[in-house]
């Protein structure tokens, strides 16, 4: 890759905060190198023992491209020497069970990655950029690797439980949390217990006057669905609007460099329990239909999906209308009573419907109904009496 160079020195403070960021990236790298090929010496299982190499390999490349680009900006970054801190640390990390090591390794790529995210602000060449750009994808890729590493549970590569994680992982059963199963008890879960809250709350304001307690949960009923409506729809766009933009940058990476990306593909299915001989073959049929080679690259090299995005405005319908359910709860007993009765009606009702809908969780969380029901109920009555006795509390100071 050539680098270009900067537009002037005219901004030196912004230069040299750059070029400081360009040596401890450079640093970064270097460390990363050695740690990978530390690891991969006492690595028994040969499969992963050539991916660390290849892993180091990358970070060699990385190291050499931000050498020359120093130098390009007159600062020769010398030699490579370890801080006592650095040694310490993997000192460590090759002592530690694999496990550890790996999370530290981790460490240190997430680590990369933020400075990337600075660099990118202070690059002002497109050359930068995108040499930026690619390797703080190649900095998340490594992360999933690792990730994939201590990911099998004890089980070696070549483990059937190891390739049956590789087909869970695809089911879209698992998806985002139970897809809008999940979405509808998690909005009902949000409009109970925020119109729980503000119903108590002006009942004990009030001295229970109905016309102000059901005036006031109307309105925190449809602000709740409303706000949990628009929330939902701006995060999922935006979510949709991030994967289809890391789609198009990892199309331009394979038509840049099909090689490099086949091969990084080729060692995720090697890390699930393939066979090298395997995934060069999956890869070669994958290569074969380029769209699916695109959308296979993008989750694993980013776990990005695209039965993860919901529609927008799927998304949005289920958040309002179960957020407006959840939130009429508490409201509706004041329709048809007043006063304390109207409250303790509310104040039942309420409680009950905080157990049944933790109870419902355990469709996402699979946890036990009885717990999950349990602690949802004692949290919506914590709510609701905290509240019930602020409303108490201000109640003098608002005549």
């Amino acid at each position: 890759m050539t680098f270009g160079r900067f537009s002037g020195p005219g901004n030196n403070m912004s230069t040299n905060s750059y070029i400081q960021n360009l040596k401890q990236a450079w640093r970064d790298e270097m460390m990363s190198a050695l740690n990978y090929r530390r690891l991969a010496e006492r690595e028994r299982n040969k499969d992963r023992k050539a991916i660390l190499i290849k892993m180091a390999e990358a970070e060699d490349k990385h190291a050499v491209r931000w050498a020359q680009r120093l130098k390009d900006l007159g600062s020769d970054p010398g030699t490579y020497n370890e801080t006592l801190a650095e040694r310490a640390r993997r000192w460590v990390m090759l002592r530690s069970s694999p496990e550890v090591a790996v999370r530290m390794l981790e460490a240190n790529e997430a680590g990369a990655d933020s400075l990337y995210e600075t660099m990118i602000t202070q690059a002002d060449t497109k050359a930068d950029k995108k040499a930026i750009l690619e390797f703080q994808k190649e900095e998340k890729s490594h992360s999933l690797m690792l990730e994939d590493m201590v990911d099998g549970r004890g089980h070696p590569a070549h483990h059937p439980q190891s390739k049956l994680d590789v087909i869970f992982r695809r089911e879209k059963w698992h998806v985002r949390a139970g897809g809008w199963i999940g979405q509808a008890i998690y909005g009902v879960n949000d409009g109970l217990g925020a119109a729980f809250g503000v119903v108590s709350g002006v009942a004990g304001a009030t001295n229970t006057n109905s016309d102000f307690v059901m005036l006031s949960g109307f309105a925190a009923a449809i602000a709740s669905a409303l706000s949990m409506g628009s929330g939902a729809y701006l995060a999922t766009k935006s979510e949709r609007e991030i994967y289809e933009a890391e789609l198009e940058r990892e199309k331009k990476e394979i038509e840049e460099n099909p090689e490099e990306e086949r091969e990084e593909l080729e060692l995720f299915y090697q890390l699930k329990g393939f066979s090298a001989k395997e995934a060069k073959k999956m890869v070669a049929r994958l290569a074969k239909e380029p769209e699916q080679m695109l959308k296979t690259l993008a989750h694993e090299e980013l776990g990005l999906s695209e039965q993860s995005f919901p529609k927008p405005w799927s998304a949005a319908a289920s958040a309002t209308i179960s957020t407006a359910l959840g939130a009429m709860v508490p409201v509706l007993p004041f329709l048809f009573w007043s006063g304390m009765t109207a409250l303790i009606i509310s104040f039942i009702v309420s409680t009950v419907a905080h157990f049944i809908v933790g109870a419902s969780k355990v469709v996402v969380t699979g946890r036990s109904w009885l717990k999950s029901g349990t602690e949802m109920t004692l949290v919506g009555l914590g709510e609701a009496i905290v509240t019930y006795m602020i409303g108490l509390w201000i109640a003098p100071l608002i005549g």
